[in-house]
């Protein structure tokens, strides 16, 4: 949309496009402070991180955003195997993420690898098409296990693809490292086994929620893809359970329920 101002002087001009740009920035920054009162913020080091309750994780101080397994494409595999799934889950998939980049506005979004299912099918231009439509927001991938597309094919979105990532004291992967295999101050954060907590109440019922599962050395994201399938972990005395509930995160360290 073209603004003309054209009763003012230059000098008038720069000042009231200057104190417009202002108020939007203002503006902007107090949705994302509404935005952060509803995560749940976690201090690794230097760094402070924030979990969102849609499986990803806020990074203020780059105005990043990290998230992992997203699997674009696996309804369209299945489906060509004869396999008659609902394409309603590739559907959910494009609109959470949408919905997250026009709400928090990142600068950088980094994806902890499995962006892709398995070879190309017509769900991979789904993903050129959310790309393109946020020429502000730079996309990378940490290469996982099921990216096998071809180079050509990340290039042509404008997606940069990486082995790993380090971050200040964080150091992205796809695959979970061993706790001994993590460089001195540094913690790992990594995707991949779709981490989930089980809980059992009184009657014997049971649950299984997606979570974030914070070691000493690691924090493990949740699958942020709504067709990938849940592992239940075993979590150790030291660690820290973040259950997504309900668009809530509840933490579990202290006490945690048998069953987990």
């Amino acid at each position: 949309m073209l603004i003309n101002f054209p009763s003012l002087g230059s000098n008038e001009f720069a000042w009231n496009l200057h104190e417009i740009l202002a108020i939007n920035s203002v503006s902007v920054s107090k949705e994302k402070m509404r935005l952060e009162a509803e995560t749940t913020p976690l201090e690794i080091g230097e760094t402070m991180l924030h979990l969102i309750p849609e499986r990803a994780v806020w990074l203020p101080a780059l105005q990043a955003m990290i998230m992992g397994d997203l699997h674009f494409g696996k309804v369209n595999h299945f489906r060509r195997a004869g396999l008659p799934v609902p394409q309603a889950a590739n559907i959910r998939n494009a609109e959470r993420l949408i919905d997250l980049i026009n709400r928090w506005k990142p600068q950088r979004i980094i994806f902890l690898g499995d962006l892709f299912h398995s070879v190309y099918n017509d769900d991979w231009e789904t993903v050129g098409q959310i790309t393109q439509h946020f020429p502000a927001c730079a996309f990378e991938l940490v290469r996982g296990n099921h990216d096998i597309l071809s180079e050509r094919q990340y290039s042509r979105y404008g997606i940069k693809v990486s082995e790993q990532v380090q971050i200040g004291n964080l150091l992205l992967t796809h695959e979970p490292m061993e706790e001994s295999e993590v460089p001195d101050n540094l913690t790992n954060l990594a995707g991949h086994i779709h981490p989930a907590a089980r809980l059992v109440g009184k009657g014997r019922q049971a649950l299984t929620f997606p979570c974030f599962w914070k070691t000493p050395r690691k924090l493990i994201l949740p699958a942020f893809g709504s067709f990938t399938g849940l592992a239940v972990v075993r979590p150790e005395s030291k660690d820290v359970i973040y259950i997504i509930v309900e668009g809530k995160i509840l933490t579990v360290n202290e006490n945690i329920p048998s069953g987990i």
